[in-house]
């Protein structure tokens, strides 16, 4: 016989409050392992691919291991100072861009920006924050990631610990499942697949289209030559998750650098906003539908909402286990509601006789 429902939750709540009150303590502790384990879990089914096809599981993760190395080398030695350098270039110009900005709305519309209206003091003031404020607020960002990420975490223990967690993956999932109570362990399974099948499709597939996406973006503005392509393509490809944001807020960026950059070569700039619109065909038509699926995956509104509840409370980790955190709570929420639905409570009396 099976424990009653009243002791069943208090050892669940008990063990869901000791879970929450180590993030919260050693959250900066556990940073390493829990990135370790996200990248892990998204690797996890190319290492399965590797062994159907010969591999060992030992060589399976070595191989793994040595592309990830190179890629990151790569990535290190060639993306991220780019990106840096036009971050700072962007800060440093934005002040002429507004000028330039002035001197366009004055020239069509000169009423607009006399010298004692509003929106001419606005975009003065605007314009001498961003130079004053801009590059300190950027390397106060850069300066609390690499506090936060330092580079012996970067370097040493987030692939020392993806390499042993990606090895033993499938050992600890079986072990998990062992200490499965068995009274629910077919709930328990069922309820930890949906799980798994809409983080596969959110952390995997949305994960690779804004990737794919960030990339074109920024290589297609690169090519046409528009100064931070690169920066703009990224910032896209970042916020890509959320439906069509990601396009509107790239593609007003962009437009609005070539405005200024290619002024009367029209080319240039219906080039540039069709590179906008073809990623979006792009992403709804192909990338979306091939990676990421029709399934059930995470309300970009419920993504938002954890992502700022967890990162207030756990800080980065925080962050980290806001998408399996949203993602575990959504498909247990949906448990819940197919149970009340069949419940007496929901269908009343006459339900109940029916």
């Amino acid at each position: 016989m099976g424990l009653p429902v009243r002791d069943q939750l208090k050892y669940w709540g008990l063990a869901a409050a000791l879970f929450i009150l180590a993030m919260w303590f050693l959250g900066n502790v556990m940073l390493p392992f829990v990135l370790g384990g996200a990248i892990a879990y998204c690797l996890d089914p190319i290492a399965d691919r590797l062994e159907r096809i010969g591999l060992s599981r030992v060589m399976a993760t070595v191989v793994i291991t040595l592309f990830a190395l190179v890629l990151f080398v790569v990535i290190t030695l060639l993306v991220i100072p780019t990106l840096i350098n036009q971050a700072v270039a962007f800060v440093d110009v934005a002040p002429q861009l507004f000028k330039e900005l002035q001197a366009f709305l004055n020239e069509r519309f000169p009423q607009l920006l006399d010298a004692n209206s509003a929106a001419r003091q606005s975009l003065t003031s605007i314009g001498q924050t961003i130079q004053s404020k801009g590059g300190e607020l950027l390397n106060t960002l850069l300066a609390s990631a690499l506090g936060l990420l330092n580079v012996v975490i970067l370097i040493v223990v987030v692939p020392v610990v993806t390499f042993y967690l990606l090895l033993d993956w499938d050992r600890m999932v079986a072990e998990i499942d062992q200490l499965v109570p068995r009274d629910h362990q077919q709930t328990i399974r069922r309820l930890a697949r949906e799980i798994d099948h809409t983080l596969a499709s959110f952390i995997r597939g949305q994960g690779t289209v804004m990737l794919i996406l960030g990339t074109y973006y920024g290589v297609a503005l690169m090519l046409v030559g528009l100064q931070f392509g690169l920066l703009v393509g990224a910032v896209a490809g970042l916020i890509s998750f959320i439906p069509y944001i990601g396009a509107v807020v790239g593609g007003v960026l962009a437009l609005g650098l070539a405005l200024f950059q290619f002024w009367g070569d029209w080319l240039s700039i219906g080039i540039v906003a069709g590179i906008f619109v073809s990623g979006q065909m792009l992403e709804g038509n192909i990338l979306t539908p091939k990676l990421v699926g029709g399934s059930v995956g995470l309300h970009p509104v419920w993504l938002l909402i954890a992502l700022s509840v967890f990162g207030a409370l756990f800080g980065f980790v925080g962050m980290l286990l806001a998408v399996p955190a949203s993602a575990a709570i959504g498909v247990l929420a949906r448990f819940a509601t197919q149970h009340y639905r069949n419940s007496a409570l929901y269908r009343g009396e006459s339900g109940s006789d029916e």
